[in-house]
């Protein structure tokens, strides 16, 4: 009997789940789309339950579109869109808000007040103040319902992230636990004593006893308690820190970049905390057994999104596969560039304030010319991080791994490796975030024997290699960083 690794990947706008076998091969899939709740400008919430209920659903269907059951199970695994916070009642298991999105500001003017904090912050935690991260949210959720901080203090109420949400739920409450990746993503948690930080939690005003226990990214968290039999629960992972160890990027040096709504870059920087002086994030990548591995984050906040606004809002194209064919239908850029700071500039900047603008318009333009600018502002953002990395650790990035679902995009690929004058490797399995947790599952049961075993079967499926004359891809990236500079001083 073939047996599998059942990845669950719960992301911001949908959940799937995902049959792996020992060849890292994505068998079966599952998804089901999750709709976001906007109460106001700015501010994005989600039903923790309808993410429960999806989970359930997209299990339930991988198993019956392979004809499989649970004996067919090795383990389970569990990657998830981070910082999104949850808050639930420890003695019935409901959510008592909804779920507080990563994408959501809802909680600037909480963070806004710990301005003369963030040295310490980002020395203990490797983040930089922000309502991106968990611990305001936990704090805007406490403030908003009746009696939140009496109630958490009483130990009436429970914290997670997505993965901590689905682990309570699929051991029927009996675990309440995350793993250091999650954790490190809460702004509460202390990177280097690798626990969670009194300090920052008396800060935020956060009571420790509603935080998860901490574990291991491969580790034995629990057993099922929902199905038939037993399945053990082995592998846990934030989504960007998954997709690291999913495209094998087990050394120091390596790095990956996710094209998805947003674009995240990560650089495994080994057993090093390095703190950037350059707006990059300091996270914990993973942990096995006792060693711990790091990594530098940038973070770009409107990448696939860009096109998804040009398709919806603008109504530029019917299919985001046209975009390829509209930017190569362009003979020249003619200067124009596209700012998509629609919710302000993430890595380096981390400018809320900054809006979006279009540079170059003349009178020849057309929706080709947009579509193009809009597909080379994914590229330029990632430059805009691919260069503070490489200042911050002294290393030279020679390749670059990686995936999302704008990689299926060729112009963007080959603009990225000339602007980045590198070579770029698309992976055969493009589901690396769930890969990567399946990894981590298998590791520890014994599915796979070794990181060695993992690198053996992972292959890539193409490779981009710079065309374009370095003096011109220079000019365009001085044009670029004039445009941003533009968008920033904009009132």
């Amino acid at each position: 009997m073939e047996k599998y690794i059942l990845s669950i990947d719960q992301g911001t706008t949908s959940t799937r789940a995902i049959l792996f076998n020992r060849a890292g091969e994505a068998c079966f899939k599952a998804q089901k789309e999750i709709e976001c709740i906007f109460p106001k400008s700015g501010w994005v919430e989600v039903d923790a339950n309808k993410i429960w209920l999806s989970t359930i659903d997209v299990i339930t269907e991988v198993l019956i579109k392979s004809n499989n059951n649970f004996n067919n199970i090795d383990s389970i695994g569990i990657t998830n869109q981070r910082e999104t916070t949850v808050i639930w009642e420890k003695e019935t298991g409901f959510p008592v808000y909804n779920a507080v999105v990563w994408q959501s500001r809802q909680s600037m003017k909480i963070c806004e007040k710990f301005e003369d904090k963030k040295d310490i912050i980002h020395e203990r935690s490797g983040l930089l103040i922000n309502p991106y991260f968990s611990a305001s949210k936990i704090r805007f959720i406490l403030d908003a319902i009746n009696n939140g901080q009496e109630r958490a203090e009483k130990g009436e109420l429970l914290f997670g992230t997505i993965d901590s949400w689905l682990l309570y739920k699929l051991t029927g409450g009996k675990v309440h636990a995350t793993d250091v990746s999650n954790a490190s993503r809460t702004m509460l948690f202390n990177i280097k004593d690798m626990k969670w930080d009194e300090e920052l939690c008396k800060l935020f005003n956060v009571p420790m006893c509603m935080l998860p226990e901490v574990k291991p990214s491969s580790y034995h968290f629990g057993d099922t308690a929902l199905f038939p039999i037993s399945i053990p629960i082995c592998g846990i992972a934030g989504d960007q820190q998954a997709a690291l160890f999913g495209q094998t990027c087990f050394e120091v040096g390596e790095s990956k970049n996710t094209y998805g709504t947003g674009c995240f870059m990560l650089l495994n920087v080994g057993d090093k905390i390095p703190l950037s002086k350059n707006g990059l994030l300091t996270t914990v990548a993973w942990q096995i057994g006792d060693k711990v591995t790091y990594a530098l984050e940038g973070s770009v906040f409107i990448g696939g999104a860009v096109i998804q606004w040009l398709r919806d809002q603008l109504g530029l194209f019917g299919n985001a596969k046209e975009s390829e064919k509209m930017a190569l239908e362009c003979d020249d850029d003619y200067g124009i560039y596209l700012v998509p700071a629609f919710v302000g500039l993430g890595t380096p900047y981390w400018d809320d304030h900054a809006r979006g603008a279009v540079f170059g318009i003349s009178r020849d333009t057309n929706k080709n010319h947009f579509v193009r600018a809009a597909l080379e502002s994914i590229a330029y953002q990632c430059r805009d991080v691919f260069e503070v990395m490489a200042k911050d650790t002294g290393l030279s990035i020679k390749s670059l791994k990686v995936d999302g679902g704008a990689t299926a995009n060729n112009y963007l690929m080959q603009f990225q490796s000339d602007l980045l004058q590198i070579d770029i490797f698309l992976p055969k399995c493009l589901e690396t975030t769930a890969l990567g947790v399946s990894y981590l599952a298998g590791l520890h049961t014994g599915f796979y024997s070794s990181i060695e075993d993992i690198k053996k079967i992972h292959t890539h499926q193409a490779v981009f290699v710079p065309k374009m004359d370095k003096t011109l891809v220079e000019e365009k990236y001085k044009g670029w960083l004039k445009a941003v500079d533009s968008t920033r001083t904009f009132e």
